[in-house]
């Protein structure tokens, strides 16, 4: 290596480390970019509708608007997934959160304080899994989402994207395929039965659901017409 060689190697690693860093730069800032351009049009794939590819299943989802969803729907996902949604600052639920710092530091397992809005933020920018990494993302991303978007853009992102079966995205292709009829015109039970599936919808099924599903749709349909005024957001 020659003498001038030598001398402009410095620069050139200096040059390297500034490339990198925008780079890295660019990839923090892309989610967010997302977010700002999903308030406004819909999300043309999601992460985890590019790896369920990988893995063989189709991708069938048909966007539709929250007017084109039966109110029952969003109602139900409140009742099952998240009670405090339309009440939760920032998107998180602070008081689950605690609940579930205690349970840790008491040595139980975390049962998950994973709100709609979480969920959002996940299913639209990030990858599936429980590692620190993605849930450090997912807490940047989710108070973000809940200042930016109202929520009912919140929820309409989320029961469009939402994965309710194998190769099943969105409120729309799920009431097709399970009942056989668009989401608009899905009953509360039908909805409390989507609902139900939503912890594991790649093992529970909306239209064969198994005991623990309808014992899990009936609980969330009664908790319906507890909710009350906490269900004002998406009526």
């Amino acid at each position: 290596m020659g003498r001038q060689e030598l001398l402009h190697l410095p620069a050139a690693r200096r040059g390297w480390r500034w490339r990198l860093a925008r780079l890295a730069l660019l990839l923090s800032l892309l989610p967010s970019v997302l977010i700002l351009v999903y308030g406004f049009i819909p999300p043309p794939v999601t992460p985890l509708m590019l790896i369920r590819a990988v893995q063989g299943h189709e991708m069938r989802r048909d966007w539709v608007s929250l007017g084109s969803i039966s109110p029952a729907l969003a109602q139900t996902v409140i009742a099952g997934e998240d009670n405090r949604f339309c009440t939760e600052p920032f998107g998180f639920d602070f008081g689950a959160l605690r609940e579930e710092a205690e349970a840790w530091w008491d040595g139980e397992r975390p049962r998950g304080a994973s709100t709609i809005t979480m969920q959002t933020a996940k299913n639209i920018a990030l990858w599936p899994g429980r590692d620190p990494l993605r849930k450090v993302a997912e807490a940047w991303l989710t108070p973000q989402i809940a200042i930016l978007w109202p929520k009912r853009r919140v929820m309409e992102v989320y029961l469009n994207v939402v994965e309710f079966g194998p190769g099943l995205y969105g409120a729309e292709a799920a009431a097709r395929a399970f009942f056989d009829k668009p989401a608009s015109a899905l009953t509360l039970r039908e909805a409390a039965r989507l609902a139900a599936v939503l912890p594991s919808p790649l093992n529970w099924s909306a239209a064969r659901p198994s005991e623990h599903v309808l014992r899990r749709a009936a609980v969330i349909e009664r908790r319906v017409g507890q909710l009350g005024p906490l269900l004002d957001c998406v009526r």
